[in-house]
């Protein structure tokens, strides 16, 4: 019996958008260790990726996961948000938790164990400055954004980049999780707006206190 992770279903769905839409380059913002590139990489997606992680412990793992893939760079480390400005990231117990955001009241009490404990100061740029460093004229891009809350600021920091993306994936809230972060319904008009439309919803975290979806992923397409 083979040792490797079996892929999901969610997965082979998500591999057969790349496919279709002839995808060449994967912009992973929000890396934290790589578990994003590396089930692309089980699921048989052989592209471009480049990843993108503002923590300094996670950013250090995720340079040894991507060491041994040519295909797979890693930025330096770094935000993407909507300016120029340097930020403080609030660090979790929880390594996929950090965010610039503070979590809601609610989710204060539902994930205690994400709790944060500490902050690290970092740089910030947006997607539309250093979208031409990775990128080449005739790569078929899509965009994963998993930031925390903070996906929305990604997406207004890509500015004319925008229009250079095929399909953009990111975490949806359903149930507020940070504040001030948008919700699941404002983000999917926020994409329709510029011309994406759904793929795929993915499930994620599932509350089993409150027996409720708390967020979910979505992929979105480019209208033809």
């Amino acid at each position: 019996m083979s040792d490797e992770p079996a892929v999901s279903r969610s997965t082979q769905r998500l591999i057969g958008i790349l496919r279709h839409h002839g995808i060449t380059l994967v912009l992973d913002v929000g890396a934290n260790v790589g578990q994003y590139a590396q089930r692309l990489r089980r699921g048989g997606y052989d592209g471009g990726i480049v990843s993108f992680e503002p923590v300094s412990a996670a950013h250090a793992q995720l340079d040894q996961a991507a060491a041994g893939d040519p295909r797979w760079a890693v930025a330096p480390r770094m935000a993407l948000g909507d300016c120029d400005v340097p930020l403080s990231i609030n660090v979790s117990a929880e390594p996929d938790m950090s965010s610039v955001l503070d979590f809601s009241a609610e989710m204060v009490q539902l994930l205690d164990s994400s709790a944060y404990v500490g902050q690290e100061a970092v740089s910030q740029a947006r997607l539309e400055a250093v979208l031409p460093k990775f990128a080449a004229a005739d790569d078929r891009i899509l965009l994963k954004i998993d930031t925390q809350g903070y996906e929305r600021q990604v997406l207004d920091g890509a500015g004319t980049a925008l229009r250079r993306l095929a399909a953009v994936q990111l975490e949806l809230s359903i149930v507020p999780v940070y504040r001030g972060a948008p919700g699941y319904l404002e983000m999917i008009a926020y994409l329709a707006d510029r011309g994406f439309q759904p793929a795929l919803f993915i499930p994620g975290y599932f509350n089993k206190r409150t027996a409720r979806l708390i967020e979910m992923d979505g992929v979105f397409v480019r209208e033809a």
